[in-house]
C-alpha cells in the first residue's frame, strides 16, 4: 500500500521526468495516451512525414509534445521507448540511440528482444540504463490485469522503479524475465497458435497461390486455407458453431492487426521458428495418417500427446470454454445440425506441443489472451473424450474437410518455409493479401472476439 511519502516522491517524478516514445503506431500511441493520462511529461515522434498529423492528432494533450524526429526525443526523455517494428529495431536505436540524454533509461517495446538488447547493447552510450517492456495485447485490449513483462537489463535500482511507476497506470500484471527468457515464453505461448490460423485463412481465400511464409503459424494457416478455397467461413453452415466460432473469431482478429506484430515474432525469434517448423510437420504427418486411413496409429498418437499436454490437469476441473460459450459468439446463425469437423489444426497443435515438450500451463501468467482463448478451444476437444473419439473418426470416415486440411497443409508447410528464409517481403505481402479479403467483417469480428476475451479472461483471472 502506497504511504504518503511513496505518493510525494511519484508527484516529484513526474513534475521532473519525461517520458519519450519513439514510434508512434497503434502500441506507441496506446502508451503515449495512457501515460500522459496519467500525469507524466510525454515527448514522442514517428517518421517525419507523419509530424504534422501527429501534432493534430494530440494537440489537445497539454503534457504530449510531438517531435519531428527521434533526435529531439532522445535528448529530452528521461525514459525513452522504442516501440518500432522488430525487423527495424537495430536500424532506428543506431539512429537515434547516440543522442541519448546522459544518465536516461531506454527500452523497447518489441515482441523479440534478442534483437532489441542487441541493438541497445550495439548503439547506446554506456551511461544509458536498459530496461524494456512488453505488453502481451493488442492496443484495443484493456490492459487491466493484462501480463506487462519487464525486463532489467542494465539498470540500477532507481531507474527500474522509476520505469516501474511510469507503466503502474497500466494496472497490468508485472512479469520479471531475461531477454532470453521472454523470447522462449512467447514462442511457446505465441509462435505455434497464430501459425495455425494464419494458414487457416488462406485455405478460403481466391486466387490461391503456393504459400511462401508464415506468420503465427496455426492462425496463419488457417486464415491462408478459407482464402485459398474463396469462402466466407462464417456463410458456410458447417463452420458456424460451437469451436468453429472461435477458429473464425481468432483468425480474423489477427487480420485485422498489423503484418509486423506477427512477423517479428516469428521471423526473429529462433524458438519460435523450431516450433513453427515443427508445427508444420504435425500438420503434414497426421494428414497422411488421415489419407491412408491408419486409424490406430491417428488414435494412439493424439491420445498420447492429449495425455502429455493435458495431463497435469483434472479432468473434472472447470473447462476454459464451454458449449454455451462457444455458442454465443458467432457471426452467422447457428444450424440445427453441425457437420462434423476433424480439426486437423487443433490436432496438430497439441501434436507440436507435445513434441516439443511444451506445457502450455506453464506460462500463464506471459499468456497473450488470444492463446488464452486458443488453449480453451483446444482443451475443450481433448478433455472431452467422446468429442475426441468423433474427431478421430471423422478424420478417417469422412471427406468433407478434405481439400480444406490439404489446402491446410499446403499453407502450414509454406509459412514455415517463409519463416525459415527470414523473408519480411513475402510474409507482408501474404498477410496483407489475405487481410484486405477478411476486411468487411473486422469490426464485427473485433467486437466479438472483445467479449470472447472478456468471458476467457474471467474463466482464467487469480
Amino acid at each position: 500500500m502506497s504511504t504518503p511519502r511513496d505518493l510525494e516522491d511519484e508527484l516529484v517524478d513526474r513534475a521532473n521526468t519525461s517520458v519519450g516514445v519513439i514510434g508512434m503506431g497503434d502500441m506507441g500511441k496506446m502508451y503515449t495516451r495512457r501515460i500522459s493520462a496519467a500525469g507524466w511529461r510525454v515527448n514522442a515522434c514517428d517518421r517525419e512525414d507523419k509530424y504534422e498529423g501527429l501534432k493534430t492528432e494530440f494537440a489537445g494533450r497539454d503534457n504530449v509534445h510531438i517531435y519531428p524526429n527521434g533526435h529531439l526525443v532522445s535528448r529530452a526523455s528521461d525514459y525513452i521507448i522504442y516501440s518500432v517494428e522488430a525487423e527495424a529495431i537495430d536500424k532506428v536505436v543506431a539512429q537515434y540511440g547516440p543522442s541519448t540524454k546522459q544518465g536516461a533509461v531506454v527500452g523497447g517495446q518489441t515482441s523479440c528482444k534478442a534483437p532489441e538488447v542487441a541493438a541497445f547493447e550495439k548503439h547506446l552510450p554506456e551511461d544509458v540504463d536498459i530496461v524494456s517492456c512488453h505488453s502481451l495485447h493488442g492496443p484495443n485490449v484493456d490492459p487491466k490485469g493484462q501480463p506487462l513483462v519487464l525486463i532489467k537489463h542494465r539498470a540500477t535500482q532507481k531507474s527500474f522503479e522509476l520505469v516501474e511507476r511510469i507503466l503502474s497506470c497500466f494496472r497490468a500484471k508485472h512479469v520479471y524475465l531475461t531477454a532470453n527468457e521472454h523470447d522462449r515464453i512467447t514462442a511457446d505461448t505465441q509462435a505455434v497458435t497464430h501459425a495455425a490460423f494464419l494458414r487457416y485463412a488462406r485455405t478460403h481465400s481466391p486466387n490461391a497461390e503456393e504459400c511462401h511464409h508464415l506468420p503465427h503459424h496455426g492462425i496463419a494457416s488457417m486464415g491462408t486455407a478459407w482464402q485459398a478455397n474463396n469462402q466466407f467461413p462464417w456463410e458456410v453452415n458447417r463452420y458456424i458453431g460451437g469451436i468453429e466460432n472461435v477458429k473464425i473469431n481468432v483468425t480474423l482478429r489477427i487480420y485485422s492487426n498489423k503484418w509486423h506484430v506477427y512477423a517479428g515474432l516469428a521471423i526473429l525469434n529462433t524458438s519460435a521458428k523450431e516450433q513453427i517448423r515443427q508445427y508444420a510437420e504435425s500438420v503434414t504427418e497426421l494428414f497422411k495418417l488421415m489419407l491412408g486411413g491408419h486409424r490406430k496409429e491417428l488414435e494412439q498418437r493424439i491420445k498420447t500427446a492429449g495425455v502429455a499436454v493435458f495431463g497435469t490437469k483434472q479432468w473434472e476441473e472447470q473447462l476454459l470454454l464451454r458449449d454455451e460459450v462457444l455458442d454465443r459468439f458467432s457471426l452467422g446463425n447457428v444450424p440445427l445440425e453441425r457437420t462434423p469437423n476433424n480439426h486437423l489444426s487443433l490436432l496438430a497443435i497439441v501434436d507440436c506441443w507435445w513434441k516439443l515438450g511444451i506445457v502450455p500451463y506453464d506460462h500463464m501468467i506471459c499468456s497473450t489472451p488470444l492463446f488464452r482463448l486458443w488453449l480453451g478451444v483446444t482443451e475443450y476437444l481433448f478433455r472431452k473424450p467422446a468429442l475426441l473419439d468423433e474427431v478421430i473418426r471423422i478424420a478417417i470416415e469422412d471427406n468433407t474437410f478434405r481439400s480444406e486440411d490439404l489446402e491446410f497443409t499446403f499453407a502450414a508447410r509454406g509459412w514455415s518455409e517463409c519463416v525459415s528464409f527470414g523473408d519480411f517481403a513475402s510474409y507482408r505481402h501474404r498477410f496483407e493479401k489475405i487481410q484486405e479479403y477478411f476486411s468487411p467483417r473486422f469490426p464485427e469480428a473485433t467486437r466479438v472476439g472483445n467479449e470472447m476475451i472478456k468471458t476467457i479472461l474471467e474463466r482464467t483471472s487469480d
